[in-house]
């Protein structure tokens, strides 16, 4: 790479153009199956409820499908190093558009979650995959404008998706909108066929014996576990379920470890003394410090401040636009930005949380909704260049691995997030006939025991972010 390379500001018509736009568009796709199907599902469950009982296993919907994402996103890296990614991606959609048909032609509740587990593992594929074709079909110059784009599309889909699950409750039905993902899965699937090249490895024996099911058995256990915990809220069973799931994610860890060709993640994962584990630690951290906000946030703002549900919701979709509006904006910024962009975005979320701690107990709504995008902003001026600068430090073996760890490791601090949100919210005392004050102590107490979260992030931050003798770092 030149000089010139490395510090002009790229601009949209270097990637929005013949050489590049088409895999651009493709990429764009699995990420809005992804993040507009969880949405428009969400949307749909009060009609699906209505006429095929289950509101016990409503919260398994959302749990299924991060844990499928989940594996499948740790997989995905692997898959591409073996077999490249049309095969990987196009498996991936199809998945999706099984799971999508399944829930469409469901009797019973039991039977959509069964294809919400197919959609996560097709969904989370995809979203894995993604990252994982941005760092092989785009240069490293161009990345970050690519992962700014599929950030503004992330933060459309927070607002398309919900509305399209309206219109399916209110003109069609449930149905309807799982055959309408179905139906772009599908056609996923045929695009990639013609639009991706043939770049399969040659199969051997060792890659087909020595695929990790044993490991992705711990990891599936582990994320199982916490999410278990996180759904069925005493202090108790929840610390139980916790903990033994971060016993089984640890195993997976120490096996994967022990392996050298076929492992999941990067060489030592979570070892904050090196440049790739301290840029994981703080996708851990900083994903596990925002996720309370999002799971208690809508409850809290219509009981406190007696807005109707929707209002919590839109509220809570502003930190997807601060999202992408700073991930747009920012994306054009040349490499040598890039440890500065990330120490501002996380010290923004990390201010923003104090903020919260004021604001959603106490309002008034607009300044919760102003902190909601202030931290969302944060990850969209810091998201795009810690993948950049993590792939420049990594070795060229590991840029799969790396680039599809990110994902997964936000969507399991998600699922720690959540599970350590239940537990403080369900000490406090939160329930259906809990009063005002019992709820300005859960709006205040959430937000402000995420800070050591982010403190162990702003550390990880701080170490990933360094100048080191062994990297030309800016």
């Amino acid at each position: 790479m030149t000089q010139a390379e490395n510090t002009d500001t790229v601009r949209w018509r270097e990637v929005l153009n013949r050489q590049y736009g088409l895999a651009l568009a493709l990429v764009s796709l699995g990420i809005w199956l992804h993040a507009a199907d969880s949405l428009l599902v969400a949307t749909m469950v009060p009609q699906i409820v209505a006429e095929i009982g289950g509101a016990e296993l409503i919260s398994w919907t959302v749990a299924l499908y991060g844990i499928g994402s989940i594996v499948a996103g740790a997989a995905s890296g692997l898959m591409a190093l073996q077999y490249g990614l049309r095969g990987p991606m196009t498996l991936a959609a199809l998945l999706f558009a099984l799971g999508c048909a399944i829930s469409a032609l469901a009797p019973q509740m039991w039977v959509v979650l069964v294809g919400r587990l197919f959609q996560g593992l097709g969904g989370g594929g995809l979203m894995a995959m993604a990252f994982v074709a941005v760092s092989i079909l785009f240069p490293r110059r161009l990345t970050a404008r690519a992962l700014g784009a599929i950030s503004t599309l992330w933060g459309v889909s927070a607002f398309i998706g919900p509305l399209v699950g309206g219109l399916f409750v209110e003109y069609g039905t449930w149905q309807g909108g799982f055959w309408f993902f179905a139906v772009q899965a599908l056609l996923m699937a045929v695009w990639i066929q013609f639009t991706l090249r043939k770049n399969k490895k040659p199969a051997t024996e060792e890659t087909i014996i020595r695929f990790p099911l044993w490991r992705l058995f711990w990891l599936s256990l582990g994320v199982f576990l916490i999410a278990y915990g996180g759904i069925e809220v005493s202090v108790l069973q929840t610390s139980l379920f916790v903990a033994l799931g971060v016993i089984a994610l640890m195993i997976f860890l120490f096996l994967d470890g022990k392996k050298a060709s076929n492992r999941l993640m990067p060489y030592k994962p979570l070892n904050l003394f090196t440049p790739l584990g301290a840029a994981l630690i703080l996708v851990l951290s900083f994903s596990t410090t925002t996720i309370a906000i999002t799971v208690y946030g809508p409850y809290l703002i219509t009981e406190l401040h007696h807005e109707p549900p929707i209002v919590g919701g839109y509220v809570m979709a502003c930190m997807s636009i601060g999202w992408s509006v700073v991930a747009f904006l920012a994306s054009g910024f040349a490499e040598k930005y890039d440890t500065r962009l990330i120490v501002i975005g996380m010290l923004i979320i990390t201010a923003s949380l104090p903020g919260y701690a004021y604001s959603l107990p106490y309002g008034p709504v607009w300044l919760i909704a102003v902190f909601a995008a202030m931290q969302g902003g944060g990850f969209g001026m810091a998201w795009t260049f810690i993948l950049r600068r993590a792939i420049r430090v990594a070795p060229t073996d590991e840029h799969e691995r790396v680039a599809s760890a990110i994902p997964t490791l936000q969507r399991l601090g998600f699922a720690l997030g959540a599970a350590y949100a239940g537990i403080l919210a369900n000490a406090a005392g939160l329930t259906e006939q809990a009063d005002s004050s019992v709820m300005i102590v859960v709006a205040w107490l959430l937000p402000l025991a995420s800070l050591p979260a982010a403190a162990i992030g702003l550390v990880a931050t701080y170490q990933f972010t360094r100048r080191r003798r062994n990297h030309a770092t800016s």
